[in-house]
């Protein structure tokens, strides 16, 4: 067994993941009773990458009896992907297969299997985005993003909408790596689309195997970031917010990571600032110049940096 193996199927803590492609059994936005508080949810990890929210919601709840459940709604699909959540609406992204048969997800321990699910050769995908009442659960709306077989295979484990979306106010970004970064406005209007081709995303010392992209965009002074670190390529972008104009590429020397950008201000730079398998760098976010750099991480690197808690000298 080989260590992105070994290290990809640790086993770990998840929620019920009884899924099915077409009957929408993903039970993928659930809110709890005395939760609902104004504050917005905007991106991966919340306001400002904190992890951090408002309010006293229950520590213990049921799906099954209700408690402390206001609404439950079933989205079809795959995902792994976040809710994000504005004003009264919150968005999800997910991934459809287009067959009768359950795709195939595993958890807890697999005997160290880096293989690819079994269906990805054969099946076509429908990636969407939905955008629900935060009060009542209903659909507003849900939008094709994309359909087709997957340009890149998943792990069993993983799905093919790992990333969280982002949320401004007026654009709502959802990137599915491989099958594109997509602009709506809250209503559901398409924007602009963005093919950042193939991010063959899986572990750099076993080239063979694809694990799926799950890297989340971020919204900051106008601008949507992505971190597209993969085995074939290695980038930073910032796209104009409006319009999808890409205003900077900035090449890495980087391996596949699943990380997301965070933002650091500093007294007279904003920096974008990524963490890595080979090292955790910032860039300049209007220049694009790398301007520091910590030592080597780890294999797999998969969390985004909290700047509350970095220090750059």
């Amino acid at each position: 067994m080989t260590e992105p193996e070994q290290i990809a199927n640790r086993p770990r803590l998840r929620v019920n993941q009884r899924v099915r492609s077409r009957t929408g059994a993903l039970l993928s936005a659930v809110v709890c009773a005395s939760s609902l508080a104004a504050q917005d949810w905007p991106q991966f990890r919340g306001p400002n990458a904190s992890g951090l929210g408002e309010g006293s919601p229950p520590t213990t709840w049921n799906v099954e009896t209700g408690e402390n459940v206001r609404w439950k709604t079933d989205i079809a699909g795959l995902a792994h992907s976040s809710p994000i959540v504005w004003g009264e609406r919150v968005f999800v992204a997910t991934a459809v297969a287009d067959s009768d048969s359950a795709p195939e997800l595993g958890t807890g321990w697999m005997g160290g299997t880096g293989r690819a699910a079994k269906e990805e050769s054969k099946w076509s995908w429908t990636f969407q985005v939905l955008c629900l009442d935060k009060k009542t659960g209903r659909v507003l709306w849900k939008r094709d993003a994309y359909r087709g077989v997957p340009k890149i295979k998943r792990h069993p484990k993983a799905t093919h909408a790992n990333c969280t979306p982002a949320i401004d106010g007026e654009h709502v970004v959802a990137f599915f790596g491989s099958e594109g970064l997509y602009c709506y406005d809250p209503d559901g209007k398409l924007l602009w689309k963005k093919d950042l081709g193939v991010l063959d995303a899986g572990p750099y010392n076993a080239p063979s195997l694809q694990w799926s992209f799950a890297s989340s965009p971020i919204i900051h002074d106008g601008r949507v970031i992505v971190q597209c670190d993969a085995n074939n390529t290695n980038f930073w972008a910032a796209f104009d917010v409006d319009s999808g104009k890409e205003l900077r590429r900035v090449k890495r020397d980087e391996v596949s990571t699943w990380s997301t950008p965070t933002i650091f201000k500093t007294q007279d730079r904003t920096l974008v600032v990524l963490n890595g398998y080979k090292q955790m760098a910032g860039y300049d976010l209007f220049s694009g110049e790398q301007v520091c750099i910590s030592a080597a991480g780890v294999m797999c690197r998969c969390p985004r940096r909290l700047s509350r808690r970095v220090s750059f000298f």
